[in-house]
């Protein structure tokens, strides 16, 4: 265990020092696209203004014969396109595959001075982190960056879940995490084959009754444990917690049902694989207008945060304030990115 100085020194001559707080950056949902497909990179400039976030992917989903065709024009897409103030990230491989050193050596030589986030899966413990921490700070010296390129974990094992804790707190450029059900549910031995998202028969049953009648079902959600031990570890920690794919492009009423559910438990947004999906995640995590008026009424009776009131007959007190607070705060940077969403906070 590091001393609290040890903890925010780089870790090489010449990197540059770790961020004691987590940039203000508005990420409800995280873009993936494929940048080994052309035609997908083309569409980059447009989806810049659409979205919070844009990942370019070179894992899952990427054949292991277009690797290097992912990861060459992944850096071609940094070079030609301006961001702003949305965010830029990639999704390496992981750390045991033959792809992991070429994709940080030459993104972090060629592109890390636009590169916001590396996404890191199958991330099983704090070793995990510390290996990338190091590796990320000597190319960042090597490359003259001036800010540090922060790390977000992906939990998709049965040992990163084991180790969520210590993972959250295993570097200062720790960002936040994502729930990854699919080889979660894999490394689990869980049976399902949907990727994130309820399962039919994980139910609990009525009672029963003296007349026998049909007993109805109720389902459940199998990723209910996950996401709040993962909100907890990242709350704690003062990162951020994500909610991951919904694979199941054709169903956009349950995709938005997880993704709120997830935002409700306190996740600040969600991944979107398809286009279809940059709306719902929108729509889950942006407050809704109502209850932004209704925060801001709390925040306005109680100026300091302190006492208690009463607000269309309901008590509020310094616990009350503190969510109004969350809520105001986020309606904020989505008025500052979203023009349609701040129309409609202003009208409410």
């Amino acid at each position: 265990m590091k001393t609290p100085r040890a903890f925010y020194q780089p870790l090489a001559i010449g990197a540059p020092a770790p961020l004691r707080d987590l940039p203000v950056q508005l990420e409800r949902m995280i873009h993936f696209v494929p940048p080994h497909v052309e035609k997908m990179r083309a569409k980059v400039p447009d989806l810049i203004s659409r979205v919070d976030v844009v990942l370019g992917n070179l894992e899952d989903a990427i054949p292991a014969d277009q690797k290097t065709a992912a990861r060459r024009g992944f850096i071609e897409m940094a070079r030609e396109n301006d961001f702003g103030s949305t965010g830029l990230w990639t999704r390496i491989n992981c750390l045991n595959s033959p792809w992991v050193l070429d994709d940080l050596m030459e993104i972090v030589t060629e592109v890390g001075d636009k590169l916001d986030v590396i996404m890191l899966p199958k991330v099983e413990g704090a070793w995990d982190i510390h290996y990338l921490d190091q590796l990320l700070a000597q190319l960042e010296a090597r490359a003259g960056i001036s800010r540090p390129i922060m790390i977000h974990a992906i939990l998709e094992t049965a040992e990163g879940v084991k180790n969520v804790e210590s993972i959250a707190t295993a570097s200062p450029r720790m960002h936040g995490m994502s729930l990854g059900p699919a080889d979660l549910a894999a490394s689990r031995g869980m049976k399902t084959t949907r990727v994130g998202g309820g399962h039919p028969d994980y139910m609990v049953l009525a009672d029963g009754t003296a007349e026998g009648a049909p007993r109805a079902g109720f389902q459940q959600d199998l990723w209910h444990y996950t996401v709040a031990k993962m909100v907890d570890a990242c709350m704690a920690a003062g990162i951020k917690a994500f909610y991951g794919p919904f694979g199941d492009f054709s169903d956009s009423a349950a995709c938005e049902a997880q993704f709120r559910n997830a935002f409700l438990m306190g996740c600040v947004g969600a991944w979107s694989l398809h286009p279809s999906q940059i709306d719902i995640a929108k729509k889950v995590f942006s407050p809704e207008p109502g209850e932004v008026a209704f925060a801001r009424k709390i925040i306005e009776a109680m100026p300091d945060g302190t006492g208690a009131v009463m607000i269309d007959g309901k008590m509020q007190d310094d616990a009350t304030w503190k969510q109004a607070k969350v809520i105001d705060d986020l309606a904020r940077l989505v008025t500052e990115k979203d023009p349609d969403f701040a129309r409609v906070y202003a009208a409410g």
